[in-house]
């Protein structure tokens, strides 16, 4: 697989999280960078954005070389990078992409612009097998006030209209103590409902990016659209319960994407 992200100098999302992810699910993943961030768990201080041409030149040197049956596409900073992905999508370039229209980070800081914003629902989100937005994004793309599941179809709806073929609508802004993650098939017409338990913790850094990366690593090995966001959920919320350990920093802190190194190594210890 192949990911389009930012890079996370605090390696809890973005880029890094995605190559853990990915790794996790025994998929090799290549990488394509769009920022470059400054951030640790408490903030964002500081992006640089790749050019357009920079972006382009990574996805086709990977291209081609390499095989790649599905893409994870997150942080598009600007307008101009938007559109040199969705130009590549729209060739046929980008197989099975996954969206996750990653617009603000854990700690609150918004990492894309509203021009980028607008280009992505007009431009890149019809191109998508998938797209996967928390509720602030889905209300931001939509203008739907979600305050709730109820407020869950009439979100898709317009993400229907908009061309999307599918999309996963992420419950963990909401309030309670279970939660339900949406899948909308668009194309086949049905819904599938993942239910939670909310997990108490402060361990959430990256837990879009690797939903998205874990689904898309899953589609490259020929997994089915349901039976790839079901498994990348487990592996989600097994990630974040078991994201315990404070390697650093007051803020956000990371999930454990090594929980698969458990059985494969039969045990592991993460230091500072």
């Amino acid at each position: 697989m192949m990911t389009i992200a930012g890079s996370d100098s605090s390696a809890g999302a973005g880029i890094q999280a995605d190559i853990k992810s990915a790794f996790a699910a025994g998929v090799y993943c290549a990488t394509v960078i769009t920022a470059v961030t400054s951030q640790n768990t408490c903030s964002v201080r500081a992006v640089a954005n790749m050019s357009p041409e920079t972006v382009s030149s990574q996805i086709d040197a990977v291209l081609d070389d390499m095989n790649v049956t599905a893409v994870k596409c997150s942080m598009l900073p600007d307008k101009e990078i938007v559109e040199t992905v969705a130009d590549k999508a729209a060739a046929g370039k980008l197989p099975g992409l996954i969206l996750d229209p990653v617009m603000i980070a854990s700690s609150g800081d918004q990492l894309i612009d509203n021009n980028a914003i607008d280009a992505l629902i007009n431009r890149l989100l019809p191109q998508a097998t998938l797209v996967t937005p928390n509720i602030p994004e889905a209300c931001r793309m939509t203008g739907v006030d979600i305050r709730s599941e109820r407020d869950f179809d009439r979100a898709a709806e317009v993400f229907r209209r908009s061309g999307c073929r599918a999309l996963l609508l992420k419950a963990g802004h909401l309030h309670g103590k279970t939660l339900t993650d949406m899948l909308y098939d668009f194309e086949s017409g049905k819904v599938h409902g993942f239910e939670f338990e909310r997990i108490d913790t402060a361990n959430t850094h990256g837990t879009g990016c690797s939903l998205s990366a874990s689904i898309a690593a899953r589609m490259s090995q020929g997994e089915s659209l349901r039976d790839a966001v079901q498994a990348a959920e487990e592996f989600m919320h097994m990630a974040i319960r078991r994201g315990c350990y404070r390697i650093w920093g007051d803020g956000h802190g990371p999930i454990d994407h090594f929980i698969t190194l458990q059985e494969r190594c039969g045990g592991y210890k993460i230091s500072r």
